[in-house]
């Protein structure tokens, strides 16, 4: 069978898998309604039911169905969540109710944050939805089950005040909706629907590539090249055989390092959420795999067994 190819235009790279039976090339062949079933659309302490159940409308229409409340401040099955939703109440009725924002993204492997906020991110890139949601329909081998793919989150903020920083590191990337001056802002739902049009365009799209084929790796590898090369440029090929780490692994990982870093002194606790946010953007554009996000905490887990050590030994050496 030849191979399958899509582009991933947000990330600069053309990514080939050979589709010959290996779990690699079945995701790269993945329909539009299989692509969107993995992305969650999480809303963060909606207090306006019309505006969730114009959302699940929405969802619908695109064919998203995987919503998700964070300690939501109405009732998301109400009388006037249902008038909005009209025939999507049952998007509303499957959706999932969690109480924090890491409990929403449990076993993510990628996550879009929106912003209408320039000053809430200094030196961070905010990106367009067009160009920055087709990366979350970006396949992915860590499932051993050709039906589920792993899951991606869209998340919205409040609709008084949006995310703030804290919420925002979560993601690996974020979101700007451009619009006029004049007013800018939009409402969670209109901007809700905005993006749920892109993602399902950029399903179509990433369908509609898919099904065009080209014979270039062997079978069960999958390859990274820069965009704009051919398969025949095999010295810039990259295999990648390891599975990327999901979010709630690497926030285990980021937790680990703020207590190793303030137990020696690095940080301190009135700046370590400032200068974690600087180690955050940093290791998410680097997309750690398991393996990776392992061998860190292990390297984490070593330091803190020499400083116990260093203790011990101090309080034999000097007995009181």
């Amino acid at each position: 069978m030849n191979a399958v190819a899509y582009y991933l235009n947000s990330t600069g790279l053309k990514i080939y898998g050979s589709g010959k039976g290996d779990r690699m090339g079945q995701d790269l062949s993945l329909g539009s309604s299989q692509r969107l079933s993995q992305v969650r659309i999480v809303l963060l302490e909606p207090a306006g039911p019309l505006n969730v159940g114009s959302v699940a409308r929405v969802m619908k229409n695109m064919g998203l169905s995987r919503l998700v409340l964070v300690n939501p401040q109405c009732d998301p099955l109400g009388e006037d969540a249902r008038l909005m939703a009209v025939h999507a109440a049952d998007v509303l009725e499957g959706a999932q109710q969690v109480a924090t924002l890491a409990d929403a993204l449990q076993g993510c492997l990628r996550a879009v944050a929106t912003t209408g906020r320039d000053r809430a991110l200094p030196n961070t890139a905010l990106e367009s939805p067009r160009s920055c949601l087709p990366w979350l329909l970006a396949s992915t081998s860590t499932s051993t089950s050709t039906d589920s793919p792993p899951p991606a989150a869209l998340i919205f903020g409040r609709e008084d005040r949006g995310l703030n920083n804290e919420e925002l590191n979560y993601a690996q990337r974020f979101l700007r909706i451009p619009s006029h001056p004049d007013y800018p802002s939009l409402n969670l739902a209109q901007a809700a629907a905005v993006c749920c049009y892109e993602l399902y365009e950029a399903a179509q799209q990433a369908g509609a590539i898919a099904a065009k084929t080209a014979g270039v790796d062997e079978p069960g590898q999958l390859s990274l090249l820069p965009f704009g090369s051919t398969s025949s440029s095999t010295s810039s090929m990259i295999s990648v055989f390891e599975p990327p780490a999901t979010l709630d692994r690497v926030e285990g990982y980021y937790q680990q390092l703020e207590a190793m870093l303030l137990q020696i002194g690095y940080l301190y606790p009135h700046t370590a959420s400032s200068r974690m946010e600087k180690f955050r953007r940093l290791f998410n554009r680097a997309y750690l795999t398991e393996p990776e996000v392992a061998m860190l905490r292990g390297i984490l887990t070593q330091m803190k067994w020499a400083l116990q050590q260093a203790q011990l030994n101090n309080a034999d050496s000097h007995p009181r």
